[in-house]
């Protein structure tokens, strides 16, 4: 999403519930910045370059191997996700590598196909669901388990307490979008839905998409892409997230601001708003954002869009999409919401942190609301780092044991600049 990468992360923290031991992360918090300092006694002497080969992964010539994510075992093993791999990153609590390995069935033989690992419960790991809504269990040494059969798409899974797990689901109806929040239990695969937003689907004259774009030629294929963040009339503009703090399940809706919080059984127990203002793109910056975006594809003097499709495809592609998105820039006639915030992430004491939208690309700098005892928000602070460009995403940056851990990208890095790192919260 392209604003996105130009606007300031504006960062919100909630405590559920008070937690003596949250003082010691709020009290860091209320100095104004929160400084992410690189631990050199963890993940000592890898060979980054070997260990994370997959980073080089490209589809079509697109960058993809950065597509990676972080889960960690009850022991403080970290397990790295490398997205269209078959296989698993494995680092022991030091952060040394120790191996990669996959999901084998009861005959020995490995999974060509593996989805990210989501979380673990009940001692095994569960993944994200598959094309089919299938969720692969496995147990630490890699032996299949079994499979939960759900029959939607996820867009987030996170375990709970009492072998049960929460998903954001999301599926297209007739005439409808849906999407919703369950809660799953993993020895039965039953499931309940506790929470759930139907949105109007839209007729394509309408035009109602905004700013997204295919075009199909020939046998060749065709291609995709969008100039904004937001949809009309496609679902929510952004999806409800989920945390699992002091036995309690938080769903908070950035669209809307609204803070829910649930018991494992399903249970609406409060909800309240974040008061802060929403958000919106002004007519002028939607056209200013959608005038760049025509001037970039304009640019390509010998557009690419398909390996295989022959230059006049290519062309009158090119040609075809300007002409859409043209037409689209006369029809910008009113400011369009974005999302309250953009994230959540938990720290080490049961804090919840809301990111807002971010408004400069590349920024290390982010303002922190904590919201604690009941909805009181306490201070104003900033997260920074020196050494590392930030990407602040629960798949990226776990906090645990008063630490945090991330996949990030080292500034000033020879070769491969990617890192699994731990920082010093000061």
């Amino acid at each position: 999403m392209y604003i996105m990468k130009k606007l300031i992360i504006t960062i919100a923290c909630v405590a559920v519930v008070q937690v003596l031991s949250a003082q010691h992360l709020v009290d860091i918090y209320k100095k104004g910045t929160v400084k992410l300092v690189p631990d050199s006694e963890y993940a000592q002497n890898n060979n980054w370059t070997q260990v994370f080969s997959t980073y080089y992964d490209t589809i079509y010539g697109a960058p993809m191997g950065n597509r990676k994510s972080i889960v960690f075992m009850p022991d403080g093993s970290a397990v790295v996700n490398n997205t269209y791999r078959n296989f698993y990153t494995l680092f022991d609590p030091d952060g040394h590598f120790e191996k990669e390995f996959g999901i084998y069935n009861n005959d020995g033989k490995q999974f060509k196909t593996t989805e990210n690992i989501a979380g673990i419960i009940n001692n095994n790991f569960f993944t994200d669901l598959d094309d089919m809504g299938k969720m692969t269990c496995f147990d630490f040494d890699g032996n299949y388990v079994k499979t939960l059969t759900l029959d939607y798409i996820d867009r987030k899974i996170i375990p709970l307490a009492d072998n049960k797990i929460a998903v954001v689901g999301w599926a297209i109806w007739k005439s409808r979008f849906r999407d919703f929040v369950a809660i799953v239990d993993y020895n039965t695969n039953e499931q309940k839905i506790i929470w759930e937003h139907f949105t109007d689907r839209c007729e394509e004259d309408n035009h109602c998409k905004l700013f997204n774009y295919s075009y199909q030629f020939g046998k060749a294929g065709g291609i995709y892409f969008s100039t904004m963040p937001y949809t009309k009339n496609t679902g929510l503009s952004a999806p409800p997230m989920i945390e699992f703090v002091h036995n309690q399940l938080v769903v908070a809706i950035s669209s809307t601001g609204e803070i829910l919080i649930f018991d494992l059984e399903g249970n609406l127990l409060s909800k309240d708003k974040i008061e802060w203002a929403t958000n919106y793109i002004s007519v002028d910056e939607q056209k200013e954002i959608q005038k760049k975006s025509i001037e970039r594809y304009k640019s390509i003097k010998e557009p690419k869009f398909v390996s295989g499709a022959s230059p006049a495809e290519n062309k009158k592609a090119q040609e075809s999409l300007i002409k859409q998105m043209e037409e689209d820039l006369a029809r910008i006639k009113e400011p369009i919401p974005v999302p309250v915030f953009s994230t959540i992430l938990k720290d080490s004491d049961d804090n919840l942190l809301f990111f807002g939208i971010p408004k400069e690309e590349g920024a290390n700098k982010f303002n922190v609301w904590i919201y604690q005892d009941n909805g009181k928000f306490v201070c104003q602070s900033s997260f920074e780092c020196d050494e590392y460009n930030l990407s602040i995403t629960p798949s990226k940056l776990v906090f645990r044991n008063g630490y945090v851990y991330g996949l990030q990208t080292l500034k000033q890095a020879e070769g491969n600049p990617l890192r699994l790192v731990r920082f010093k919260i000061q």
